[in-house]
């Protein structure tokens, strides 16, 4: 990259479209990032690019504005040929979603002119034909597998098209679309323009690079950390074995020690229901979110935690995910579980205002620690990761404290101050809910929520197409009701909670205001006051009953 430039560039000198501009200040982009001052240009000249920048620096912008801005010129230069201009592919069905949502909101005031549509979504491909001659898209988003499946059945043409992007480049091959992507460039005109983004600049982008070849391309590489800096997220580490876990996450979100919306991550499916249920027997709502559960429902899931619904989600992310050749040579064996290759959650996914991201079982490796991290902080905003570390693990933690502390002289991940002995009163009510958590439990909760999402997805389609309010009354934070739920543990006695804890979760100041409220409601009325003080006055009331006699004695 070039030298860093004296004054910044905004947004306003980069020559685009009016209509553009206005959009973008409608989101909010008062600057451009340092990777969209970068690469905005460079695309606009008809440069190849290879954008690397961490998650939240605005990588989606940095390619989406100059697709749009070479649509508009197009259009504006007499071309009348309505036709795909743009074909943007992503690993995952959720990105797709979020980008195709990031290109409306860009194309808000041109909207006319420029057409988005997101393939990925829909399962059927007799369904989308129809959608994609009636909507006549400028700018179609996909998944590698989805887009061939398109341009084989010749729903799709891209003999206009002049642009290819390439999102999450990293995650390409890991997805197992090594193969996709070689059939769809078959399909691509032999002039066009690429972009590559992604997060890292690993084997597989270089092996990428050379697929699609790019033509002495721009690699825009920004000198930055991998994770945001410890100015902006903090990263805690807490020792504890399974049971204790349990106890802390219940403390922690219980008493409201842990505020805003929070992401707790998981190894694996199974304890992603194992720990919904037990926190549905403390009232605790949560939302599940993993690879086995319908695309649509997925997406869904996330754009009401976006939107303030409920404020916990309990994700997997499984290794299977990054290892996909590991799930394709276990297929005959019994008890193998069909997940979604086009699912991704600890990258991919737009979780917005995310306040903290939790660890309960910790990363298999250093890639997915930085991955899972990534949800917070994004941006400008501040974010907190607090990893749950067992002695087994203690070797992970300490491989990725030695790679994100490497050059610094102090540890990154730093211990949580939390006492255990004050939290003593909450063990035996942990232990007995994680306990009533078995194994019949979890899959009897795993089929229930599966068909149910499946049943709104599939039966409801239609439905939900037309009365596009009602969706919004699916919830995916209800409770399963597979665990049988005890009335009194949804409620905190007040001496089970420590004193030094007890102002922290508002219980202090909860109890006083219910006092005053008390002694407001016993309090008589001023009216009430006045009425009585006229009624003793016998001057006033005009009644007099006599002075009182003395009792006779005896």
């Amino acid at each position: 990259m070039d030298e860093e430039q004296s004054s910044t560039l905004q947004f306003h000198d980069m020559e685009l479209d009016e209509r553009l501009l206005k959009a973008i200040a409608k989101l909010g982009w008062t600057e451009p990032s340092a990777i969209q001052e970068e690469a905005i240009p460079r695309m606009l000249e008809g440069q190849d690019v290879l954008i690397k920048a961490r998650t939240g620096s605005g990588k989606t912008g940095a390619f989406a504005v100059p697709v749009i801005q070479k649509i508009l010129n197009a259009k504006q230069s007499g071309a009348t040929e309505q036709a795909i201009r743009a074909l943007i592919l992503a690993p995952f069905r959720e990105l797709c979603k979020q980008i195709n949502a990031n290109i409306a909101q860009l194309t808000c005031k041109c909207s006319k002119d420029v057409k988005s549509l997101d393939i990925s979504q829909l399962e059927s491909g007799d369904t989308q034909r129809p959608l994609i001659s009636i909507e006549q898209p400028d700018i179609i988003v996909a998944t590698p597998a989805k887009a061939l499946l398109h341009l084989k059945n010749k729903s799709m043409n891209l003999d206009y098209m002049e642009i290819l992007v390439i999102d999450e480049a990293d995650h390409i091959y890991s997805a197992g679309y090594d193969e996709d992507m070689k059939a769809v460039l078959k399909f691509l005109p032999k002039v066009h323009q690429s972009a590559l983004a992604s997060a890292t600049l690993s084997d597989d982008v270089n092996e990428l690079k050379k697929l699609v070849a790019l033509r002495r391309p721009a690699i825009l590489k920004l000198e930055e950390p991998e994770v945001a800096p410890a100015s902006q997220l903090t990263h805690y580490h807490i020792g504890a074995e399974e049971e204790e876990k349990a106890v802390i996450l219940y403390v922690l979100l219980k008493l409201h020690l842990v505020r805003g919306k929070t992401i707790v991550f998981v190894n694996t499916v199974d304890r992603c229901y194992k720990l919904k249920l037990y926190l549905e027997q403390f009232n605790i709502p949560t939302c599940v979110l993993n690879s086995e559960l319908p695309a649509a429902s997925r997406c869904h899931s996330v754009a009401q935690f976006n939107e303030g619904l409920y404020d916990i989600i309990i994700a997997s992310d499984e290794k299977k995910l990054e290892e996909p050749e590991e799930a394709t040579t276990s297929k005959g064996k019994k008890g193998t579980r069909k997940k979604d290759k086009e699912s991704g959650v600890s990258r991919g996914i737009d979780f917005q205002f995310v306040s903290n991201v939790i660890n309960f079982d910790f990363p298999k490796d250093i890639k997915p620690y930085i991955h899972r991290v990534g949800r917070t902080a994004r941006g400008k905003n501040k974010g907190t990761a607090l990893s749950f570390v067992s002695v087994n693990e203690r070797p992970l933690m300490e491989k990725v404290e030695s790679y994100l502390s490497s050059g610094l002289n102090e540890p990154v991940i730093k211990a949580f101050q939390f006492k255990m002995e004050e939290v003593e009163g909450f063990r035996y009510r942990a232990r007995d809910a994680w306990r009533a958590v078995t194994r019949i439990a979890v899959r009897e909760a795993r089929l229930k929520e599966i068909k149910q999402e499946i049943f709104n997805c599939e039966k409801l389609k239609t439905f939900f197409e037309d009365n596009p309010k009602d969706l919004q009354s699916l919830r995916h934070d209800k409770a399963l009701h597979v665990v049988k739920k005890m009335p009194h543990m949804a409620d905190v006695p007040e001496y089970l909670v420590p004193p030094t804890l007890k102002r922290l979760a508002g219980i202090s100041s909860r109890r006083r205001k219910w006092r005053s409220d008390v002694a407001t409601a016993n309090r008589p009325k001023a009216a009430e006051l006045k009425f009585q003080a006229k009624k003793k006055n016998p001057l006033l009331s005009m009644e007099f009953a006599g002075f009182g006699k003395k009792k006779a004695k005896k």
